[in-house]
């Protein structure tokens, strides 16, 4: 039987491809990355990111990354949002061969697949929250009207608990409530795997573990979520710590297969889950 990484070509991603089959999908990992490698220049110049890396995370699974300082977690988490691409090997996320596609298609897949939270936010200043969420949809969703864009997005607001903020400018908010708007720009798409590159890194830790909350329950209703971290207390509360060390898997537990349900519902498509507002810690 042929594998899924050895395919030549990834899922068509214009609007009237035929929707992959279902059930083979919930049947694999939602990540399969093969002898990943990352390297930039040639020679005696040349700067390795990480090298052959394998790994596969499930479906619904919060998977934490953790390594010391140019480790590799950060290269590995950005070759699986779709925003880096890899020198050598194949990356297959939800079925489709992220590594063989074109930039446009690229871009494209990221915006209805992926949600991204880094570090620093990267909010707009002058944009609201409301604003700043919207700007998501406008761009991984073209299809959302107004009307739907606003819903949509003060639901997002509501699940992190920002439903009384939307109108707060980013320097009117904590960074911690800046960090929930990032995840609530995140996961206003829909989409079925969540990237968090050091999403606590800038807080403290009360609002550290109000941010890890929110991303454990978006791991509850079914979405994938990579958390890259260097904290390794909250990285113990995942489903499973992948360790990284010199740009290579130092250790790497089995997915625990008993811990998500292989049919569990993903936002991706569905509904904004129902959350109770999440105050300030």
């Amino acid at each position: 039987m042929t594998s899924v990484l050895d395919a030549t070509t990834a899922t068509d991603l214009s609007d009237d491809s035929p929707t992959p089959d279902t059930v083979s999908l919930i049947q694999r990992p939602l990540i399969e990355a093969h002898d990943l490698t990352r390297r930039w220049g040639k020679g005696s110049n040349a700067q390795l990111g990480i090298d052959r890396v394998s790994v596969t995370i499930d479906r619904g699974e919060l998977a934490a990354i953790v390594g010391p300082s140019g480790s590799g977690k950060s290269t590995l988490g950005a070759l699986i949002a779709g925003i880096d691409r890899p020198t050598s090997g194949s990356l297959v996320v939800d079925g489709t061969r992220i590594d063989k596609l074109s930039d446009d298609r690229l871009a494209r897949w990221r915006g209805r697949t992926v949600g991204i939270v880094f570090q620093n936010f990267h909010l707009l200043p002058t944009l609201t929250a409301a604003e700043n969420v919207q700007l998501a949809l406008r761009l991984g969703d073209r299809g959302a009207g107004r009307r739907e864009r606003r819903e949509r997005t003060t639901d997002a607001l509501c699940v992190v608990g920002l439903g009384d903020k939307t109108k707060r400018l980013p320097g009117q908010l904590s960074g911690g409530e800046q960090q929930r708007v990032a995840i609530a720009r995140a996961i206003v798409t829909r989409p079925g795997l969540i990237v968090a590159d050091e999403p606590t890194g800038s807080l403290d830790q009360a609002s550290g573990h109000v941010v890890f909350d929110l991303l454990a329950g978006l791991a509850k209703t079914g979405t994938t979520v990579v958390l890259i971290t260097h904290d390794r207390h909250l990285a113990s509360e995942s489903d499973r710590v992948i360790e990284m060390l010199d740009g290579a898997i130092d250790h790497q537990p089995p997915p625990d297969s008993s811990a998500v349900p292989s049919t569990v519902p993903s936002i991706a498509g569905a509904a904004m889950p129902t959350a109770q507002p999440i105050g300030a810690r």
